[in-house]
């Protein structure tokens, strides 16, 4: 065979019979137990050809580090030896010269077999034989780096340059027996150690019934932990929108208070007034929770809405306030009603009987009309006291009650711009003769004839109001007819038909809607007006007097069909 195809990495010996890998194992142990540099391997021993310049040298194969023996000969050092330069190839068809053999130093004897090369130490693995062999073992990462380590201090160690080896022949041939054995047990020793740890980390864990039950309860308690937490962030998700949309739904609104409810609220009921206007006074001063519920707890009740003032308590149920409108609690507090158009007299008595303040207390608080702040042209409280119901505390005193009537009329005035005294007190007694003369729809037009026959310009009338109701009133009666004689006499300071402008003073108590139409009366151009139809209060309008003549038949012609209503 040419020496070009003598590949000293085969593991042969001079040509010989190949290695076996336990003597590979061997030999790597002995070199990784010298403890000394090995010189460079010539360039050929006897038997051998010279490599080749283009194979490129390989490193021994690093081997794991194995306990050194304690009864190993140190070698003295060898000398190195320079390399000669290769000899040069010669063609496939020529036999090559044979090179001169190097003598060997006497201290360092040449080695009879050449020395297998390795591949570099990253790449390497660890080479186990067929016994040491197991079919569950795995590469161990470790061992590598070990291997790794190794090659390295080999290279250090023993000299490695261009990937050849120079060692003594005679040391390796006088301790290669001992430390065969001997490495072969540790490197045994080293596998044993591997594969046990080895199947440490891989063994599979052996599976009982208790360890399956118990991972079966905990795989359990897991499924119903999620549940619950599932199910307790789906009822926080519908707890908190819920609370979003009941604004938005009206959810959140209350309909009723529990009651009783506390304190003292005091409602004003306006004549005309309608059970929607009273709820909503009462939902603001915090008397009932919601308006529609009030009217229709009302509606069911089947109450009466009548004008006046009303004691409630805050927050009471609807049918608590219900109550107090219908007059179900009279026993519990003061109450009484005024009917628009009463005279002072017939006030006082409804007073008094219904507050149980005797008259004569009452009649006193009448006749010094000043200490309640009506005008001084005042010679009384006619006129002065406030239609309507009224609900007091029991043991109300009764200069308070009188206080409360004349203040709601007066305020009525303030309202409606009326503020100067002598005005107000015009403005009452022209308003209680519109409550008197006409009916409720036509006010307006009433109010606005009389300051028609009032105005200094008007010669039809002259200045004279004409009305009946201001001449009874003076009379001390109550009557449709009048006699010729009534008609004429001027001493009754309250017949206007004997005496211009105003009379004397109201003749009854006027209502809120008559007192807004004679502070704003109708702007027309009659004079006349007659009631044909005392029940409807329907009334006739008239510019003349012929005109107002007709309808004054139409009035007689009612009276003859509805015998005595007409006295």
């Amino acid at each position: 065979m040419s020496p070009v195809n003598n590949d000293p990495s085969s593991g042969t010996a001079g040509g010989g019979m190949p290695l076996t890998r336990k003597e590979l194992r061997a030999r790597e142990r002995f070199l990784a137990t010298q403890n000394q540099n090995v010189v460079p391997v010539p360039e050929a021993t006897p038997g051998e050809a010279a490599p080749s310049a283009d194979v490129e040298p390989e490193l021994p194969r690093p081997i794991p580090a194995v306990p050194k023996p304690t009864a190993v000969p140190e070698a003295p050092a060898p000398e190195p030896v320079a390399p000669e330069p290769a000899a040069p190839q010669p063609a496939a068809s020529e036999t090559p010269a044979p090179e001169p053999v190097r003598a060997a130093s006497p201290e360092v004897p040449p080695i009879p077999e050449a020395l297998p090369t390795v591949a570099p130490a990253e790449h390497v693995e660890p080479v186990l034989s067929e016994e040491e062999h197991h079919d569950d073992a795995l590469p161990v990462p470790a061992v590598a780096h070990v291997y790794a380590g190794h090659a390295n201090e080999a290279h250090d160690t023993y000299g490695v340059h261009e990937g050849s080896v120079h060692v003594d022949d005679h040391a390796f041939e006088e301790h290669a027996p001992q430390y065969d054995y001997e490495a072969h047990e540790g490197h045994m020793e080293l596998h044993d150690e591997l594969h046990d740890e080895h199947h440490h980390l891989i063994a599979p864990v052996e599976v009982t019934a208790a360890s399956k039950a118990a991972a079966k309860k905990a795989r359990r308690r897991r499924r119903v932990l999620a549940l619950l937490i599932t199910l307790g962030v789906f009822v926080a998700a519908i707890a908190i929108g819920a609370q979003f949309l009941k604004p938005l739904l009206g959810m959140d609104k209350v309909t009723d208070y529990p009651g009783p409810g506390t304190g003292s609220v005091s409602i004003t009921v306006p004549e005309g007034a309608g059970p929607k206007a009273v709820a909503t006074a009462l939902v603001e001063n915090h008397v009932v929770a919601d308006a529609d519920s009030f009217v229709k707890e009302f509606v069911t009740e089947g109450g009466e809405l009548s004008p006046g003032e009303f004691t409630f308590r805050t927050e009471m149920k609807n049918s608590d306030a219900v109550a107090v409108l219908v007059n179900k609690d009279a026993s519990k507090v003061i109450y009484f009603a005024l009917s628009a158009g009463l005279r002072i007299n017939e006030s006082l008595e409804a007073i008094s009987k219904g507050s149980g303040i005797p008259m004569a207390q009452l009649n006193s608080f009448n006749q010094a009309p000043g200490q309640f702040g009506v005008p001084a042209k005042a010679k009384n409280l006619e006129g002065f006291l406030a239609p309507g119901e009224y609900r007091f505390p029991l043991g109300t005193s009764g200069k308070d009650i009188i206080q409360k009537l004349v203040s709601s009329t007066l305020d009525e005035l303030k309202a409606q711009g009326i503020t100067d005294p002598a005005k107000q007190y015009d403005t009452v007694t022209i308003a209680s003769i519109v409550q008197a003369e006409g009916g409720q729809a036509d006010y307006g037009n009433v109010a606005g004839a009389i300051y028609n026959r009032l105005k200094p310009n008007n010669t039809e009338t002259n200045g004279l109001i004409q009305s009946d109701a201001t001449v009874t009133y003076g009379l001390g009666k109550k009557s449709f007819h009048l006699t010729d004689e009534e008609k004429a006499d001027k001493s009754n300071t309250y017949n206007t038909y004997a005496n211009p402008g105003l009379p004397a003073g109201p003749i009854g108590s006027p209502g809120k809607t008559a007192i807004d139409a004679a502070a704003k009366p109708t702007q027309n151009d009659y004079l006349y007006w007659v009631t044909i139809n005392l029940d409807t209060k329907e009334t006739k309008f008239s510019k003349t007097l012929a005109e107002h003549s007709r309808y004054v038949e139409q009035y007689n012609a009612w009276c003859q069909a509805n015998a005595g209503r007409c006295v």
